[in-house]
């Protein structure tokens, strides 16, 4: 379908916003899938820097979160720098979830828009005509409703995706403050 065809059958303001949530709808899975792998990796990597620290070393591996955002500090491992570490490795983890919020959050309201907008342009064509029946009306108002679903239709993922890497991110911020907690535990010390 041609982009005059698609403009034939719907108004521009439609148009945009079916534009505009097709951008949503395509950055939200790039997100999600990134971030998902991205997260899983360095989740793998946490589990084994744990264990390695279960296993009665008592330094952080090199291929640690939290050691790799101490490079450059010369100071002891002391638990505020630690602290430190887990809150940049958190903070560099969560990047993406905010846009998937707002995309949750905006994405019914600017179909409702364009869908409001489309209705306000049918009603003022059909009050040229005296004839406004069901079978006139019905079709361009089920036009308009394609931007509310559409809307819709991109909200509901963004929201499941920020749900979910908020989840894979609780799950990392876990073996963080665990190695963490193995580090500054009594037995560490000694």
């Amino acid at each position: 379908m041609s982009l005059l065809t698609l403009l034939g059958n719907y108004g521009i303001t439609t148009v945009v916003v079916l534009a505009w949530l097709s951008l949503y709808f395509i950055l939200i899975l790039w997100i999600f899938i990134y971030r998902y792998f991205s997260i899983s990796m360095i989740i793998s990597g946490e589990k084994k820097c744990l264990e390695t620290l279960l296993g009665g070393r008592n330094a952080l591996p090199k291929s640690s979160l939290l050691g790799a955002n101490l490079i450059g500090i010369d100071k002891r491992l002391t638990e505020p720098m630690l602290q430190y570490a887990l809150d940049k490795a958190i903070k560099d983890a969560t990047i993406g979830l905010t846009f998937l919020a707002i995309v949750a959050s905006t994405a019914p309201f600017i179909g409702l828009f364009g869908t409001v907008v489309e209705i306000l342009e049918a009603f003022s064509k059909l009050g040229e005509n005296s004839k406004a029946t069901l079978d006139v009306i019905a079709p361009v108002i089920s036009k308009a409703l394609v931007a509310t679903a559409a809307g819709i239709l991109t909200a509901i993922p963004a929201y499941s995706f920020n749900l979910f890497l908020k989840r894979k991110v609780f799950e990392l911020n876990t073996y963080l403050q665990l190695q963490i907690n193995v580090l500054i535990s009594p037995k560490s010390a000694t």
